[in-house]
């Protein structure tokens, strides 16, 4: 359908017939053709448009027009003046109420938790708070350097609460179903801390901070055992310093070493055994480096040593990883270089009982496993520490003078006795 004038200037619509319609006029004159030029068609009254007919639809209404304003000056024609066109009242834009409410949203914090949104709207507001929160920590814990599990074992017992609570709100039975899972990882996580801390599951004894976990104080006993199975020469000195040197170098088979340290393990003694190593091939130093060489060498500028036995290549003994390495090193370094241990002037076998009783003592410090297994066996004990088994209970009394063992005796063929309270960190866990 299409409108225009004619040839004459009156308006016609063409329909879908195509016939055309002819201009309905009041009259004749300019004035009238000019009105119709307008808008104005069938129906005009007054001024005004009511409706526009068009051959192939009924007629429809027109919005009025807005009316003239008071004191306008008539057109130059003489004729009445033109209404105003109408504004589009305040606030009638199309989507006004929708973008408040994006900003009644902004001012509530975005939140997320266990891959799930947390709704903007979620009532009571201090449960949603609490789920934004909850997020937020649980990122912010696992980006920490180090892991701290009684924080996060107090983490998932906050989110089996505010999940619990989500699940009542929202009767959503998979949200329940995660606060039974957030309650579940609570109690293992406890659990891993207490034997961490050596403790028992329900939180009983002292709390220690303990240098071991249970798992690493059985790969310190994996160790001990190494050694004393494959240490290429029997005395006590030898098997402390491939007890050491097996700790630097147990993960790639190379291990850094200082002058400090091998005074520190064997006194006067370094050179010779250090020698003694190399020279049956448990050792290898780098070309051009000798054993003095090496009890030379500072801090700033260690010497890297290699045990071809735990080379790379060779079947691998151990399989803890670089953490465990370093905490198992530490953990030696601390027992053999005690303080009172030190100034009691304990040789390398009084050292190397040290290292064993504390690898394998019970959280309270007991030596050996419960029942009839309490206590040491002596062939054991003798084999690591390169004593003939029948001295065991005079270096077990020289650590008791120490304070390194609260007592200790030999009976029936085993040790006997406990770790002094001071030196519990150090237990292996049993």
């Amino acid at each position: 359908m299409s409108a225009g004038t004619g040839g004459r200037g009156e308006l016609f619509a063409d329909g879908t017939d195509g016939d055309r319609t002819a201009a309905a006029a009041a009259g004749a004159g300019g004035g009238t053709r000019r009105a119709a030029a307008a808008g104005a068609g069938p129906g005009t009254t007054g001024g005004s448009v009511t409706a526009v007919t068009f051959s192939d639809r009924a007629p429809g209404p027109v919005p009025a027009a807005a009316p003239v304003p008071p004191g306008a000056p008539p057109r130059r024609d003489g004729s009445a003046p033109l209404p105003r066109a109408r504004t589009a009242a305040p606030g009638a834009a199309p989507g006004r109420r929708e973008q408040g409410r994006e900003r009644g949203r902004e001012k509530k914090p975005w939140g997320k938790i266990a891959q799930r949104i947390v709704p903007y709207d979620l009532q009571p507001d201090v449960l949603r708070q609490e789920l934004v929160d909850l997020g937020n920590e649980f990122r912010a814990y696992q980006r920490s350097p180090e892991p701290d599990l009684a924080v996060l074992a107090e983490l998932h017992d906050r989110k089996a609460r505010a999940f619990a609570a989500w699940a009542t709100v929202a009767d959503d039975a998979s949200l329940r179903e995660e606060a039974e899972r957030a309650e579940a990882a609570a109690r293992t996580t406890r659990e891993m801390n207490a034997n961490r801390l050596g403790l028992a599951p329900d939180g009983d004894g002292p709390v220690i901070e303990r240098l071991l976990t249970r798992v690493q104080g059985a790969h310190a006993r994996s160790v001990l055992e190494y050694v004393r199975v494959h240490a290429p020469l029997p005395t006590a000195q030898a098997r402390l310093a491939v007890l050491m040197l097996t700790l630097r170098s147990a993960r790639a088979g190379t291990g850094n070493v200082t002058g400090q340290d091998l005074g520190g393990w064997l006194q006067g003694d370094a050179e010779r055994v250090l020698e003694q190593l190399v020279d049956v091939g448990w050792l290898r130093l780098p070309d051009e480096v000798t054993a003095a060489d090496v009890l030379d060498a500072r801090p700033e500028e260690p010497v890297q040593v290699t045990v071809p036995a735990l080379l790379l290549d060779a079947p691998r003994p151990f399989s803890f990883g670089k953490v465990t390495r370093a905490r198992l090193s530490g953990w030696a370094q601390r027992t053999v270089g005690d303080r009172k241990l030190r100034k009691k002037k304990s040789g390398a076998g009084t050292r190397l009982l040290a290292v064993y009783t504390a690898a394998h003592s019970r959280p309270d410090g007991r030596l050996g496993g419960a029942g009839e297994d309490e206590g040491l066996g002596l062939d054991a004990v003798a084999g690591l520490c390169g004593l003939p088994p029948g001295d065991v209970a005079e270096h077990a009394g020289l650590l008791v003078a120490a304070d390194w063992l609260a007592d200790g005796e030999v009976v029936g063929g085993r040790l006997r006795g406990r770790l002094a309270e001071r030196v519990l960190p150090l237990s292996g866990l049993l």
